[in-house]
């Protein structure tokens, strides 16, 4: 139980239905922990209900995160450290998702694997809302083929159960398993193996992370047989495919987690970066370095920092260095422009550019069209506001 509080305090978070931060949660727990635990002992401990948080999808859409009380992520951070050793062994090898030692890069690389393989087919399928459809008896049948533990397993349900509270109402859940809490990933995989195994039979290749599977073959009719076996794998797990996003194709203009595969002048199979992220990763650039924004330019650089550094160690598979240049271009551009905006007056911008070394005739060019932010930001400022001018002021660079 330490060892799961020191988890839940490192991954901070919100308060659940009950109001209670980390600190006050901790408080609270000094006295009510006894009783707690034997009501956990005793089997008649009742999670209480989560509560639902829309978190906006690019598409318009909205992914609903169920936000447990700090006390029950608690709880089932606890049980994760004792049932992920003894059930994540059983899990197949071609399943990346939330399991420990393993990232979104791993089926990334085994994907660009199997298309160098020559498997330029893809079955590429994608899940209609999985979490909230989850079926609860079935995912419960599953997770007791591993867990010979009745009292595990009715807290498994119990949590499973705990209702919804949706804009003061507790709304009753009888199917669904929604993403915020620790044990949610775990339970996926649990569900999820079964369609593994019967790819794994069928000696195919592929590579699976939580809901996102990918499974690579060297025709269109074999992609089309896998894809009649996946349905009949998904109906009896009673889960949906979203047939907008899912299909059988030519692997090259597909993505998966992110990446899309291309192949090089000399035939190599290589990765990269998706259209769609690439176009998500400029809009947040853009937010983040809004000349409206009224934020001092090293709050700007600060939030920027964080996100490039977040988006670069994802993305660092991406073997395009000629797409980072661009955009470290692109974005030391958007900086310079905010840069003389933030300088706002003639004058000020004339003494900033003298100051950092640039000659009268060009500081007096960009004074005289002050409010030209992007023009000048191309032109003769390009050498005055250098890539070491913002290494030093934080800036990472992409390439």
């Amino acid at each position: 139980m330490q060892r799961a509080w020191k988890r839940v305090k490192a991954n901070k978070g919100a308060a659940g239905v009950d109001g209670l931060d980390i600190a006050r949660t901790g408080e609270h727990l000094k006295h009510a922990w006894p009783s707690i635990r034997q009501q956990l002992l005793d089997g008649t401990y009742r999670p209480q209900p989560v509560r639902r948080v829309g978190i906006p999808k690019p598409d318009g859409s909205e992914r609903e995160l169920g936000i447990p009380t700090v006390t029950d992520r608690l709880i089932q951070q606890a049980l994760l450290q004792v049932l992920q050793p003894q059930i994540d062994p059983t899990f197949s090898e071609h399943s990346h998702g939330f399991r420990p030692g393993r990232r979104a890069r791993d089926a990334v690389l085994a994907a660009q694997r199997y298309v160098s393989q020559g498997c330029h087919i893809v079955v590429d399928i994608d899940l209609s809302k999985f979490f909230d459809r989850v079926n609860h008896d079935i995912l419960i049948e599953r997770l007791s083929r591993r867990v010979n533990d009745a009292g595990v397993i009715r807290l498994v349900r119990a949590y499973l159960s705990a209702g919804i509270l949706d804009g003061g109402v507790v709304i009753e859940r009888v199917g669904g398993t929604p993403q915020g809490g620790p044990l949610s990933p775990l339970l996926a995989n649990v569900l999820l193996d079964e369609v593994d195994r019967a790819l794994e039979r069928r000696g195919h290749r592929f590579a699976r992370y939580a809901d996102d599977c990918n499974v690579y073959v060297r025709s269109q009719k074999a992609g089309e047989r896998v894809m009649r076996l996946l349905r009949r794998c998904y109906d009896k797990l009673r889960l949906r495919i979203n047939e907008s996003k899912s299909a059988v194709a030519r692997v090259f203009g597909r993505k998966f987690l992110g990446y899309a595969l291309w192949r090089s002048g000399d035939g190599e199979v290589r990765r990269g970066v998706s259209e769609k992220a690439l176009e998500a990763f400029r809009q947040r650039v853009r937010q983040l370095t809004r000349r409206n924004s009224g934020c001092s330019m090293a709050e700007v650089i600060g939030r920027l920092r964080s996100y490039l550094l977040g988006w670069k160690g994802y993305f660092g598979l991406a073997q395009t260095p000629s797409v980072w240049r661009r955009l470290d271009e692109w974005i030391r551009r958007r900086l310079r422009s905010l840069q003389l905006k933030q300088w706002r007056r003639g004058k000020t911008i004339y003494r900033e550019l003298i100051r950092l070394g640039a000659s009268a005739r060009v500081a007096q060019s960009v004074a005289a069209l002050s409010r030209r932010w992007w023009h000048n930001s191309l032109s003769a400022v390009h050498h005055v506001l250098t890539i070491a001018y913002f290494e030093r002021l934080g800036v990472p660079r992409l390439s």
